[in-house]
């Protein structure tokens, strides 16, 4: 499974942002062809991310291309353009039932088939972005090809008539119900975008906050996101070293058969242990460790 700290949104039609995007460090860019691209140029959108995926090499990023909601009448085609340049997944916005994933996966893999590729090598995301989706969480999660769950807070702030603000106690409950479903199935949760790009405070501070919820990464619009955002998601040093040292004395204290033990003035038991084997996850994903 890729690390998805950051996962920057580029527009499909613009070669150029796709070909700078490209020179990033960035985990995961998604080459969109949903709300980055105007109505009269979904067709454009379509030829550049299928000359993009079939011409440039993707170095260390994973390529994701974004279709039209299931529904919208452009999935379709969205799909049929990009699917035989095998992108490393595609992004569903605006999920809202199973059903709209189980035909999804069936064109991608009727795709694999026809090209001779593993049976769901090319996996996929769902936007989870309207109260509607937050009420089918548990079936869409469920679905066998997903990898993640991507939280759309504009989007779902808009669907419920939630007014927006800078603390985003709005967003809370629906933000703690995508990372609870996404790793109750063994799902990235990938966090909302900070919308105001230029102030990195409050994108650091959303990320942080982010992390702490749960999340495994977030949705970046901006390469100036990029840093701050990885940075939240990746344990620095001293977590790392701290993780360490408890989960091995844990370990040794398995082995002279006790459970619970002191540690440094703290009672140590098994949610610890397992918050320390979180971190040091992180960071094997970030390539720290």
């Amino acid at each position: 499974m890729h690390s998805r700290r950051a996962l920057l949104y580029v527009p499909g039609d613009d070669r150029h942002k796709i070909e700078k995007a490209l020179t990033f460090e960035v985990d995961c860019i998604c080459l969109d062809m949903e709300d980055g691209v105007a109505h009269n140029r979904k067709a454009e959108a379509r030829r550049t991310i299928a000359a993009v995926l079939g011409e440039l090499a993707s170095g260390a990023s994973e390529k994701l291309a974004r279709i039209n909601p299931v529904g919208s009448g452009l999935e379709e085609d969205d799909l049929a353009a990009v699917l035989p340049f095998r992108p490393d997944g595609v992004v569903l916005p605006k999920v809202e039932s199973l059903e709209q994933l189980q035909w999804a996966s069936g064109k991608i893999e009727t795709a694999e088939l026809a090209h001779g590729w593993p049976v769901n090598s090319m996996r996929m995301l769902a936007g989870i972005e309207t109260a509607k989706a937050m009420l089918s969480l548990k079936e869409i999660a469920s679905h066998p090809r997903l990898e993640g769950l991507i939280f759309g807070g504009e989007d779902y702030a808009a669907n419920i008539g939630a007014v927006r603000t800078a603390e985003a106690w709005e967003l809370f409950t629906a933000r703690s119900l995508v990372v609870m479903h996404a790793k109750a199935c063994g799902l990235q949760a990938i966090d909302m975008v900070t919308v105001d790009y230029r102030d990195i405070g409050r994108v650091r501070s959303e990320a942080i906050f982010g992390a702490g919820l749960g999340y495994t990464g977030k949705q970046v619009i901006h390469p100036a996101q990029v840093g701050p955002v990885q940075e939240a998601f990746t344990p620095d040093a001293g977590s790392i070293e701290q993780a360490k040292h408890l989960v091995e004395a844990f370990e040794s204290h398995q082995k002279e058969g006790k459970g619970a033990f002191g540690l440094e003035g703290r009672m140590i038991d098994m949610p610890l242990v397992k918050a320390a084997q979180n971190v040091l996850e992180r960071a094997r994903a970030a390539g720290k460790i």
